[in-house]
């Protein structure tokens, strides 16, 4: 395919894609086509064909061919190491082609696109050296008659399920570490954000992976991503999206084959917020904690808990944050929130922003639509008087709206913060160690930031707590999730006959 060559407009034409398959681009030929059009402009972006359950058979058989004859987990770490670092270099080479796809599609601001993509860079280059690292153990305390090893093995044929609002970012925190591990991978991205992940097979291609060890189906999660989630030769499968869709995941593959499960599902994060912090920093963390990728992203702070001393001062630091935020057009370099992804996120956070009006909590700031004569924008939205029943408190909007919540003690803070069912992500803010440490432990979450938020790379893993998911992506945890234990037990020298 010909690299396009970033512009700060929508195309004149969407661009075509196949589908990629066994190391080679697939025709859209005959099948039906998904238009995608860009939420920022209202144009037609990209368009991709609506693969068929036939379709992802032969990738599925692809990929287990690819593993089974050990053409990618029989090389050396050295060899997959190799491909990892060359796929790295160039993603950076195609960087400005990739955010340019990934904001067209996503709407989120070109300049948080192409930081995502040098991160993703990082990824692979990190990932490089875990294949090379990857390892078991051994038990030289069995007696002179035994000697024990433990082993990791790739688990197989590898299922990936990611969502829209993170097209390359999820992508990427997960394929280098299933290919470091020796897995094969069968892919399944969200059909209004398929072209960063086709483009990123092709890449890996030309990085010199093998035939068949990274294939790419695209179409509705209702078909394809149903038939990927139950296929009996997938081995494993990872699974990003909404607690609800998760639980289904969970009930499909049980019904198939046991297939192992990886998921990253709902949250419902805290900010919290102590007197002794530096609030001028708290307030612009808590700002762009929840107003990064428009508030569409799993780990968003969107609880803030406020001690109640500076409560009303921190609210209007936090608006005088909001007011200044940049809202426009994502291809604009100045902006910082752009558009909301699909027509139906931008009206259930519309919906939300109702809800919480009409359940008495009290509309600080924003709640409104942004008209920008083309496409769907929604201001930063700011609600205090939260108490914590409301929908608004408790539910994830995905969206730009945050909550305030007082407290007047740590235990309270703390109270508040586990008052969820979820368990992905939280942030503390404060200069006494002895509150943070003590914040950090109790409050129940995956990921966890103090005097910042959002913040981390490839080293750290990745995963939650609760009905946030299962399992952990990214650094060395995320390879070795990707593997099977094995224990080894070899005997030495004369065998103890059983039967004299």
């Amino acid at each position: 395919m010909d690299q396009i060559s970033t512009r700060l407009s929508p195309p004149e034409a969407p661009r075509e894609f196949g589908f990629f398959m066994n190391g080679a681009w697939v025709p859209a030929g005959d099948r039906e086509l998904f238009d995608r059009q860009s939420p920022a402009h209202g144009v037609p972006v990209t368009r991709v064909p609506k693969c068929t359950v036939e379709d992802l058979d032969a990738a599925v058989d692809a990929a287990r061919r690819a593993f089974d004859d050990r053409r990618w987990s029989g090389l050396n770490g050295q060899a997959r190491a190799a491909v990892l670092l060359r796929t790295g270099a160039l993603i950076r080479e195609r960087a400005d082609e990739i955010a340019y796809f990934e904001t067209l599609e996503n709407g989120k601001p070109i300049s948080q696109a192409r930081a995502e993509v040098l991160g993703c860079a990082d990824m692979f280059e990190y990932a490089s050296g875990l294949a090379r690292s990857l390892h078991g153990d051994s038990f030289n305390n069995l007696g002179d008659g035994l000697f024990g090893l433990v082993t990791r093995e790739p688990v197989g044929v590898v299922g990936l399920i990611t969502p829209w609002n993170f097209p390359f970012l999820i992508l990427c925190e997960r394929v280098p570490y299933i290919l470091a591990s020796g897995c094969t991978i069968v892919a399944k991205p969200s059909e209004v954000t398929s072209a960063t992940t086709l483009i990123l097979a092709e890449i890996l291609s030309d990085a010199g992976l093998p035939d068949g060890c990274m294939n790419v189906v695209t179409g509705a999660g209702s078909s394809i991503g149903q038939a990927l989630i139950e296929h009996p030769r997938v081995d494993m499968l990872s699974f990003t999206g909404s607690t609800a869709v998760g639980r289904r995941v969970v009930e499909a593959a049980g019904k198939s084959n046991f297939k192992k499960l990886g998921l990253e599902l709902g949250g419902k994060n805290p900010q919290i917020v102590f007197a002794d912090a530096d609030l001028e920093d708290a307030a612009d963390g808590v700002a762009f904690g929840i107003g990064f990728n428009t508030g569409q992203c799993c780990v968003s702070g969107s609880r803030l808990i406020v001690e109640r001393s500076v409560a009303d001062d921190f609210a209007r630091m936090v608006q005088a944050k909001f007011d200044k935020v940049r809202v426009g057009d994502p291809l604009d370099e100045a902006t910082q929130i752009g558009a909301i992804t699909t027509e139906a996120q931008n009206a259930t956070i519309m919906s939300y922003i109702e809800r919480g009006q009409a359940e008495g909590a009290r509309l600080i700031c924003g709640g409104a639509q942004l008209d920008m004569g083309r496409g769907q924008f929604i201001v930063p939205t700011l609600f205090g008087d939260v108490t914590r029943d409301m929908s608004i408190a408790r539910e994830e909007i995905f969206g730009p709206v945050l909550t305030i919540m007082p407290f007047d003690t740590i235990e309270e803070a703390i109270e508040i913060a586990n008052d969820t069912d979820y368990g992905l992500a939280a942030s503390v803010w404060t200069k006494n160690i002895d509150k943070a440490l003590t914040v950090t432990r109790q409050v129940q979450a995956g990921r966890f930031w103090v005097n910042t938020t959002l913040a981390g790379g490839p080293e750290l893993p990745l995963g939650g707590f609760r009905q946030s998911g299962w399992g952990r992506e990214a650094g060395i945890y995320g390879v070795e999730e990707y593997t099977q234990v094995k224990s080894v037990h070899i005997e030495i020298g004369k065998r103890d006959h059983w039967v004299k």
